[in-house]
Parts: structure tokens; sequence; C-alpha cells
């Protein structure tokens, strides 16, 4: 099951080596779309022990479609970096997501915040596989997934609003002209226990909703806005074939793809 918080590590697996000898059918598909009006660079970081996709990281043109294979039992995220300059000198080359200014991130984690695509694909194909949108480390972009088939059960929607129009000054990630470029969970902005759902406050019993995180599900209801969202906003679905799109189809609309 994909996780809700915190960062992934690094992986020094890559995905070619595990393709070699291997029939397609051993693979889950994810097609990658930007209907954002202009470029993002999506990036993938898996789990420990778990083969590097893709690079980590590739450029994609605003209405481009990239075609991604993970294999079975791969467990890891996908996000997408914005307003990046690889030509820079720049440390971060990216005003979100950036990972350590590269654009193959090659494993390496990004640098929240950023909307995160969590996926667990299961070994057995009889199985569901599992993922989620989370908000946990904050947002930058509205994104959707569904399955290629359109299964209902399989979608989680898009956003009803832009949460960077609407977010706290508080959380705002600001660019170089003052723009509001992301926004900060509570946990990232302020490092509280009771924001983060740790020690004291690590139980759905104990951990609350935040008038934070209601601003997150009140624009994002199918995505975790905080560690402990209850219903479990998690999607489990036997198709082998997914879209992942970033900026769905009529911007900020929910259930869009």
């Amino acid at each position: 099951m994909p996780f809700t918080g915190g960062r992934y590590g690094k992986c020094d697996h890559s995905v070619e080596n595990v393709i070699a000898g291997q029939a397609q059918g051993t693979f889950v598909t994810f097609y990658f779309s930007n209907k954002c009006p202009f470029p993002i660079w999506p990036a993938i970081a898996a789990n420990v022990g778990h083969p590097v996709i893709a690079d980590g990281g590739f450029s994609l043109p605003s209405g481009n479609v990239k075609r991604i294979l993970v294999p079975f039992s791969w467990t890891g995220r996908f996000w997408a970096r914005t307003g990046c300059d690889f030509t820079s000198n720049r440390k971060s080359a990216c005003e979100t997501g950036d990972c350590d200014g590269r654009l193959a991130c090659n494993g390496t984690i990004g640098l929240p915040p950023a909307t995160l695509v969590q996926v667990s694909a299961q070994a057995d194909r009889t199985k569901p596989n599992f993922y989620d949108v989370s908000l946990v480390d904050g947002y930058n972009l509205p994104v959707s997934v569904t399955a290629k088939t359109l299964e209902p059960k399989c979608f989680i929607g898009g956003c009803s609003k832009d949460i960077k129009s609407i977010c706290p000054n508080e959380l705002k990630v600001l660019n170089d002209v003052g723009q509001a470029m992301a926004c900060k969970s509570a946990c990232l902005a302020f490092d509280l226990d009771q924001f983060c759902c740790r020690n004291s406050y690590g139980s759905p019993s104990k951990c609350k909703p935040s008038v934070y995180s209601k601003i997150f599900k009140d624009a994002c209801p199918s995505y975790f806005s905080y560690a402990f969202d209850s219903p479990l906003p998690l999607v489990s679905c036997t198709a082998n074939e997914y879209i992942v799109t970033f900026c769905p189809s009529k911007w900020g609309v929910a259930m869009s793809t």
C-alpha cells in the first residue's frame, strides 16, 4: 500500500535491467498526460529496493503524452515539476518538485511541496493495484488518475479549485516575481506534531483535520488532505493501464480527465 507521508529514498536499480528478458505482460502501463497550458517535467521516485523508472524524470510539453512501464510489485510515487530551467547554474532547476537540479532524477526524491501520485503495483495480476493522490507534502498542480478502461471505481478526480489561489499566506511558496507557485501542507510549513500526526498525535483518534487540511479537502475531495484522512481516499483497481493527467481538462474542474 502506498505511503501517505514522508519521502522515498534513492534507488540504484534500473528498470531497463528488469525489462530485459521479461514479457510486457509483467508490467503495468501508465500514460502521463500534460493538459497544463505550459510544459511540465514529471518525476518518479521508487521505494527502497525498487527500480528507477524512465530515468526518474523527463520533459513533457503541453498537450503531450508519454507511456511508462512499471514492473509488477513496484512501489513509488509520481509528481510534476514546474518552472524548470536545466541550462542555468542554479542548484534548484525547478520552481516546484526539484530533484537536485537534475532533469533525470534517477531515483532522487523531490523537494516539496508537490502533489504526489502514490502507487503500489501488485505482483499477482489477479489482485488489485493501489494508488492515491496526496497533499500530505503540499500542492503544486491538480492531478487525476483513471484506468484506461474508464472504470468509475478506478477514478481519482481533479480539484474544484486551484489551491494556489486560495492558499493561506503562511503556506504559500512564491517565485521570484511574487507569484504563488505551490502551497505547503501545515506539516511541512510548521513541523508540528499535531499537523504531522506523529508522537502523541500519531493515531487517527489523536490527529484530526486542521483548518489547513480542510482547505485542501474542500478543493480536492478525492485526495489525501493529511496523513489520517478518512474515509481513506485510496483506490484499488485490477486494470493494467492507467492515465495520469496533470491539469485535467477544464482547469480546476473536479472529476475531469
